[in-house]
């Protein structure tokens, strides 16, 4: 059975700051180091305070593409250097930050949500880190979180495993490497490929349900829920737009095996109470509670 939700807004929200916050009489206010910021994935009053605090006192700004962060500065009322930072970004450019940051602040951000999720950054981070410098996040939205929150699909356990692959074999093999995960699995996806990825999961993940949460946060935000196969006729005959987070639930009660029970319970059971345990591997696999309760106590003794 297929569910959607969709909230509409009837005009954009814009953040608001305060003409009374305190700006610093120096730069000695904002230390010098790497300041990872998550930006907005849609709706501009998603940005924090703290980000904006940041954005404003930095000494120059790294991005994945300097229209987009220039537009968001714009927006904000905000001007500083900017300097294109992605994927394609030379050893040189990196190391020429990495030196900067020595003596100034260098915030990091990407297009859109967190960096470093399915975004460039990742070993900016890390040669920074190795460099000595102060590294600091400042956390804010992030599309395969709100994505998550969203589906209703159950998020005691997720795994993010970033865009699948273009091609038909590779995203089938991909695909087939997470089919005994128990747990939801988090994909982005964009909108031309995503009836090819939802008839993939049809066939290679059956069984799971399956979510599609698109432009999130902004004005046609949209949720839906059902099989593989609802959704791919759903969006096969309404071409979708926009960003596009793709979820798949656990896989049916019958996939889990008696190995990954014990796995699961020999791990709960390192941290809780024989009953939580076997309730939460019950809630996770759809598995018996009473049964799981007593190879729980099986275990234990061994």
């Amino acid at each position: 059975m297929l569910h959607t939700c969709r909230l509409t807004l009837t005009r954009p929200i814009v953040p608001r700051v305060s003409s009374t916050s305190p700006e610093p009489a120096t730069n000695e206010s904002l230390p010098s180091g790497l300041y990872i910021v998550a930006t907005p994935i849609g709706n501009l009053s998603d940005i924090t305070l703290r980000a904006i605090d940041v954005l404003s006192w930095c000494d120059r700004i790294a991005c994945e593409d300097t229209r987009v962060t220039g537009k968001l500065l714009k927006h904000l009322g905000i001007s500083k250097p900017l300097m294109r930072y992605d994927d394609h970004a030379s050893d040189g450019t990196r190391d020429r930050l990495i030196e900067q940051m020595q003596s100034e602040a260098i915030a990091l951000v990407s297009d859109a949500g967190t960096p470093l999720v399915s975004d460039p950054g990742y070993d900016l981070v890390r040669k920074a880190r190795e460099a000595g410098a102060v590294v600091t996040t400042i956390p804010g939205a992030c599309a395969a979180i709100a994505g998550l929150t969203l589906s209703g699909l159950p998020n005691d356990r997720f795994l993010f495993a970033g865009f699948l692959p273009v091609k038909e074999k590779a995203r089938a093999e991909a695909l087939g490497e997470l089919a005994d995960t128990q747990a939801t699995l988090v994909f982005y996806e964009s909108g031309p490929r995503l009836v090819k990825s939802l008839n993939a999961i049809a066939d290679v993940l059956p069984g799971r349900e399956v979510s599609v949460a698109r432009e999130i946060t902004k004005l046609h935000e949209e949720c839906r829920t059902g099989s593989a196969d609802e959704l791919a006729a759903h969006y096969e005959a309404h071409p979708p737009k926009g960003e596009i987070v793709l979820l798949a639930g656990l896989p049916p009660a019958s996939q889990a095996s008696a190995e990954d029970a014990d796995k699961m319970l020999r791990e709960a059971l390192a941290s809780m109470k024989t009953s939580q345990a076997a309730a939460q591997v019950a809630k996770t696999t759809g598995l018996d509670r009473k049964a799981l309760y007593a190879r729980a106590m099986e275990l234990k003794a061994e």
